[in-house]
C-alpha cells in the first residue's frame, strides 16, 4: 500500500504532527498510567482500522513490557481475564470514546461511573484526552492510507516538537 500523501514532508504537515506529538508526549507525563496509555492507542486504532497506529502502539507497549498474551487479547478484551477492573473500565471508555457515531451521548453514564471508580480528574482528563489524540493520529493516518508494518519501537522519540 502506497500512502497518499507524506504530510511529514511538509512543513505544514509536519507542524500538525509536531503538535499533536507533543499533546501525545503530555499525556504520557500525565498521572494515567502508561500501561492504560497503550490499551486506548491499540484500542481506538484497532476499531478506526488505523494500521499504522496499531503497530506503532503495540510494539512500543511490547517495548515497555506489555505481555504478547494481552496484547492479543485487547480487541477481545471483554472475554479475557488478563484486564483489571481498570483496564477494562479504561476500554469501555475508550470503545464508547470512538464510537461516537454509535451513541449520541458518546460515553454513557454506566461508563463514566466505572471510569470515575478507578481515576482521579486528573487522570480522567488524561483519559478523555487520550482517546481524542489518538482518534485524531488515527484519522489523518487512515485518510492519508499510511501504511502498516515499518515501525521500529521508540523510532519517534527524539523528534523535537
Amino acid at each position: 500500500m502506497e500512502p497518499r500523501i507524506n504530510m511529514m514532508a511538509t512543513d505544514f504537515g509536519g507542524t500538525i504532527f509536531k503538535r499533536l506529538i507533543g499533546l501525545g508526549r503530555t499525556i504520557q507525563e500525565s498521572p494515567l498510567p502508561r500501561s492504560i496509555q497503550f490499551l486506548v492507542q491499540i484500542r481506538a486504532s484497532q476499531i478506526n482500522g488505523c494500521g499504522g497506529c496499531t503497530d506503532m502502539h503495540t510494539k512500543d507497549a511490547a517495548a515497555a513490557g506489555e505481555t504478547a498474551v494481552r496484547l492479543n487479547l485487547i480487541a477481545t478484551w471483554r472475554d479475557a481475564i488478563v484486564f483489571t477492573d481498570a483496564e477494562r473500565a479504561a476500554l469501555a471508555f475508550t470503545e464508547e470514546g470512538t464510537r461516537l457515531a454509535d451513541a449520541h451521548l458518546g460515553v454513557s453514564d454506566e461508563t463514566w461511573e466505572q471510569a470515575r471508580k478507578h481515576f482521579d480528574d486528573d487522570q480522567l482528563t488524561a483519559l478523555i484526552a487520550a482517546v481524542a489524540v489518538i482518534n485524531a493520529f488515527n484519522r489523518l493516518n487512515v485518510i492519508a492510507r499510511m501504511p502498516a508494518g515499518e515501525y521500529v519501537a521508540g523510532m519517534f522519540d527524539s523528534l523535537s516538537v
